[in-house]
């Protein structure tokens, strides 16, 4: 296990001095692994602020450019980014935050098979995609793997938040997104406004050192909506769907492993 320098305790003594997290927490971080997939708003926060708090590595996918319309809301970007990768400039920026961790970037879009070996390589997940699409695919794989998923999202003024740790009572993605149907909107559809998607995706990186660490009692089996406009929070607890076609019964494990 890698130690932490005296650079390192003088640079994370806000976080070691916590009541409960200490020296032996931050070094679980310096020797953590987290795959973030998705570059946008959530995963330009949720990366800044584990760059940020001392994780170890950090492997980042997207395999799309950077336009104008995403510099309002994606702020690991500026003016001079634009037509670049993502990941590319990403990188380079979490560079300049915390130079002593690893990046690994992957600019193409994974097939099952490749995403499951990714996952295989990181102690943790984090979901930052924006369609529905991505979000069940790396939901199968983490499932497949039993890979802690830290799963966002936000759209409008309105977020949600919640961990699975795939424990054979916790349900999945697919047991929550079952519960909205198929018709989900995009931020392009219905907008988002900029502060909204930094509020998620730091609250993401959040619970991603919770659940690394073992400190504090993170979102496992509990969703966290709130609505910016009103600033009104709920909590609501969802269980395991007994029909669930990736973790609802061995029949359906089973199909899952043979495609």
């Amino acid at each position: 296990m890698l130690t932490l320098s005296d650079q390192e305790l003088l640079r994370y003594d806000r976080q070691i001095t916590l009541h409960g997290f200490d020296i032996d927490k931050q070094q679980i971080l310096k020797n953590s692994t987290a795959l973030i997939i998705g570059l946008g708003g959530l995963g330009c926060a949720a990366a800044v602020y584990l760059a940020a708090s001392g994780i170890g590595k950090l492997t980042l996918i997207d395999f799309d450019t950077i336009s104008a319309s995403n510099l309002n809301r994606q702020i690991l970007y500026t003016q001079q980014s634009i037509n670049q990768y993502k990941v590319e400039v990403a990188k380079q920026a979490l560079c300049n935050i915390n130079a002593d961790m690893i990046i690994e970037t992957i600019n193409q879009k994974l097939s099952d098979n490749e995403l499951i070996s990714l996952i295989k390589q990181h102690n943790i997940v984090i979901d930052c995609t924006d369609n529905l699409t991505s979000r069940e695919q790396i939901n199968r794989c983490c499932f497949l793997e039993k890979k802690p998923l830290i799963s966002g999202a936000a759209i409008r003024m309105e977020g949600l938040l919640t961990v699975f740790n795939y424990q054979d009572n916790q349900p999945c993605y697919q047991c929550l997104s079952q519960l909205f149907g198929q018709n989900q909107l995009t931020c392009i559809e219905a907008g988002v406004m900029a502060p909204l998607v930094g509020m998620f995706g730091s609250m993401q990186a959040l619970e991603a050192i919770k659940v690394l660490t073992h400190y504090g009692k993170p979102l496992i089996g509990r969703v966290l909506m709130i609505d910016t406009m009103t600033m009104e929070f709920n909590q609501v607890i969802f269980t395991k769907q007994t029909n669930c076609i990736v973790c609802g019964n061995q029949h359906a494990k089973q199909d899952l492993k043979c495609k």
